[in-house]
């Protein structure tokens, strides 16, 4: 995906706009001496930078900022830092970078919600033994194409292809339980389509009193349900969360196995999830509903 003139200085103008306020709330309950020298990359810049590294032109962070960044976009960032303080920066801008996304890069529910949940793999499966970064932190799991080590992305998307939240676990963390966190489905209404990994009737009647529907296919072994028409062209519509994850992951380079440190996980896949939202053309479904008079004879 190539990055033009005008999406470089409007992702610059939206990080640097929510910095100035993510500043000023922060001042005022910070405690203790403000550092006195104060870095020569801004925070907006840092994030911007880490956003168009996950558009797709590079697979190597390193590669990009020392051949890109800072030959053909130093017209855009003129004080750039070496490659190890740009690292050290990109860790301290976890926190904004994520309020960022929470804030100001997610779409609004529309009724009509898909949810899914993806592996993050930290490490090869042969080398889960041996590794060190994630010790304690990453768990193992089973997806559909297996056992893998690291976390899973939860996430929701509107029928836009526009992502309405998400959340990070552990890899061996059931499919459902993000959907038992009230702050996780509070921007929810309408319908929520799911595969059968979501299939719990306690958890159905707790999400409808809450208003939200949930929809799943059933399993082999269950009585068969009636449904209406619309529902079940729109559970065939679910691979559009699947169309997602394959551009998360082969384009915005959200899971690679060549991290050092927790936070460069986070700012990796956070940066990845923001940069996702910028893009021109999201997978999308169209759907038209067409009410008529007409009384149907059987």
């Amino acid at each position: 995906m190539q990055l033009s003139d005008d999406k470089i200085t409007e992702i610059f103008y939206l990080a640097d706009e929510f910095c100035k306020e993510f500043e000023l709330v922060i001042s005022k309950h910070s405690l203790g001496n403000r550092p006195k020298r104060t870095p020569k990359m801004s925070q907006s810049e840092v994030i911007t930078i880490m956003v168009l590294f996950h558009f797709g032109v590079f697979k190597n962070l390193k590669h990009f900022y020392q051949y890109f960044v800072k030959e053909h976009l130093n017209s855009y960032f003129p004080q750039t830092v070496s490659y190890n303080r740009f690292v050290e920066l990109m860790q301290s801008v976890a926190l904004p970078m994520t309020l960022f996304l929470k804030t100001c890069c997610l779409g609004s529910c529309t009724g009509i919600s898909f949810i899914d949940s993806t592996p993050i793999r930290v490490c090869k499966n042969k080398r889960i033994p041996r590794h060190k970064v994630f010790d304690g932190i990453a768990q193992r799991g089973k997806s559909t194409m297996g056992y893998f080590f690291g976390f899973k992305l939860h996430f929701v998307i509107n029928d836009k292809g526009e992502i309405l939240n998400f959340v990070i676990t552990p890899g061996n963390t059931d499919d459902r339980e993000p959907l038992k966190d009230k702050k996780f489905i509070e921007k929810l209404k309408g319908k929520l389509y799911a595969d059968k990994g979501y299939v719990s009737q306690k958890l159905t009647e707790v999400l409808f009193v809450d208003g939200l529907h949930l929809i799943t296919h059933i399993r082999n072994n269950m009585k068969n349900v009636l449904m209406e028409m619309i529902d079940k062209i729109l559970l065939r519509k679910r691979s559009v969360i699947e169309t997602i994850n394959d551009e998360l992951k082969n384009i915005c380079s959200i899971e690679h196995s060549r991290h050092r440190s927790f936070k460069n996980f986070i700012t990796n896949l956070i940066s990845g999830l923001i940069a996702y939202s910028f893009f021109p053309k999201k997978p999308a479904i169209k759907y038209e509903v067409i009410k008529t008079d007409q009384i149907a004879l059987f």
